[in-house]
């Protein structure tokens, strides 16, 4: 039974970069822009770490929500989220759950998968490789 959906793989996956593009362009607007709310640090100033992080995950999410460059993006968020992981939560204990890092441990696979998978359906990606 579950043989004849592996037709619907590149729907999948297109559903699957899409939604983690969407929640993700929402970690970037919150430090850019205070959107949907500020960010309980306030605004990074401009040009700090923070700063370069959310231009980062604002402006590659819409990449990857288009589906744009989604494999030499999808490898600079990887690398990103590995980053804010071992630098931001990971000294604060051992355990994902307890430093508040699982979310950017799923981001980091996530964004390797789609390396190493393409971007899927509805993307620019694939309308590009067509022509």
């Amino acid at each position: 039974m579950f043989d004849s959906l592996s037709r619907y793989s590149p729907q999948a996956l297109g559903l699957l970069r899409i939604v983690t593009a969407l929640i993700f362009i929402l970690h970037g607007t919150q430090k850019l822009f205070g959107f949907p709310a500020a960010p309980a640090s306030g605004l990074p100033a401009a040009f700090t770490l923070f700063w370069f992080g959310a231009i980062i995950e604002t402006f590659g999410g819409l990449a990857l929500l288009l589906g744009f460059l989604t494999r030499p993006v999808a490898f600079l968020l990887a690398g990103e989220m590995a980053v804010a992981y071992w630098m931001f939560h990971a000294p604060r204990s051992l355990y994902p759950t307890l430093n508040g890092g699982d979310a950017a441990i799923l981001y980091c696979f996530i964004f390797l998968y789609l390396v190493t998978a393409g971007a899927g359906a509805w993307s620019i990606d694939g309308s590009r490789s067509k022509a």
